[in-house]
């Protein structure tokens, strides 16, 4: 087989084989989880594979050329490796994962198996059912320009160029009254315009929801009271005190995107695409088409 060390295929020719799976997982908040279906634990690469989690995986399906390699997990929620809150919370979303069939007597003799993904992740019953995708799953993606009034550019990424970090643009503060992790409120918070943050991003800093975030609905003031609202709650308990980021938010015009961002230059849209109103313009007996310039 591809790539596989020589002393495990050695061994896998033997006949008598003492062999298991493994599985790494590695969050985008740097976590490492570490299974195996043998019953003892497994230790390598600095990752200790724990054998009491009942995760099992299906048989991997793998092909040649660009399609998609798929499998699935199985698992059992667990205090001390995967838990409820924290998959309802995303901290599993697009995790990385590695699999391996390993000699348990001798865990140098290993082979990689399945490199991708944590793709749908579903829990019930107190167990997990993953959706495990392959590398070439980002080929899938479309790809290309969409010719639209409104920029599609996303605000703070290569192609909007704009820094979300510039000064004046964002705001750490400790939340002062929060409600269902959903509406916030500060009492005479006025360091930007009503409406700045509005489509923006809300990200907690520290605590127990350390990394999470939502995106702001709308941003208004009330009663001299600035009320900002999520479109989906933060999926952990949030409190006064523990620190939030408030980044701008951006409506995707380009008046927006030349008077708030001094950005034009970078601008993704084409404002000057004709309507429907246009498109099905006739000729007419009275007034005059001129033809001339929309602007």
């Amino acid at each position: 087989m591809s790539g596989m060390n020589a002393a495990l295929q050695a061994h896998l020719e033997g006949g008598l084989t003492t062999v298991a799976h493994a599985w790494s997982i590695i969050r985008k908040d740097g976590v490492t989880l570490g299974f195996t279906d043998h019953d003892n634990h497994l230790e390598f690469d600095g990752v200790i594979f724990r054998a009491d989690t009942g995760l099992s995986a299906l048989a991997v399906a793998q092909s040649t050329g660009l399609s998609v390699d798929n499998t699935e997990a199985l698992g059992a929620l667990s205090d001390l490796s995967i838990r409820e809150d924290e998959i309802e919370q995303g901290r599993f979303d697009d995790a990385k994962v590695t699999a391996w069939l390993v000699n348990w007597r001798d865990v140098d003799q290993r082979w990689v198996q399945f490199r991708g993904t944590i793709g749908e992740l579903s829990r019930a019953d107190g167990g997990f059912r993953a959706e495990l995708r392959g590398l070439t799953e980002a080929l899938n993606r479309p790809s290309g320009r969409v010719f639209q009034k409104p920029c599609t550019a996303v605000l703070g990424d290569k192609a909007c160029g704009f820094s979300l970090r510039t000064p004046g643009f964002f705001a750490e503060l400790p939340i002062q009254s929060v409600s269902l992790s959903r509406e916030f409120r500060w009492e005479n918070y006025t360091a930007f315009p009503a409406g700045f943050f509005s489509r923006g991003k809300l990200e907690v800093l520290d605590g127990p929801g350390a990394g999470l975030w939502g995106m702001i609905k709308q941003d208004k003031f009330s009663g001299g009271v600035r009320i900002i609202e999520l479109w989906e709650p933060i999926r952990t308990k949030l409190a006064p005190g523990i620190m939030v980021r408030l980044t701008v938010g951006c409506d995707k015009r380009g008046e927006t995107c030349r008077r708030k961002f001094n950005n034009y230059p970078n601008y993704r849209g084409f404002p000057d695409v004709p309507g429907e109103d246009w498109v099905m313009a006739v000729p007419k007996s009275t007034g005059a088409n001129t033809g001339g310039s929309r602007r």
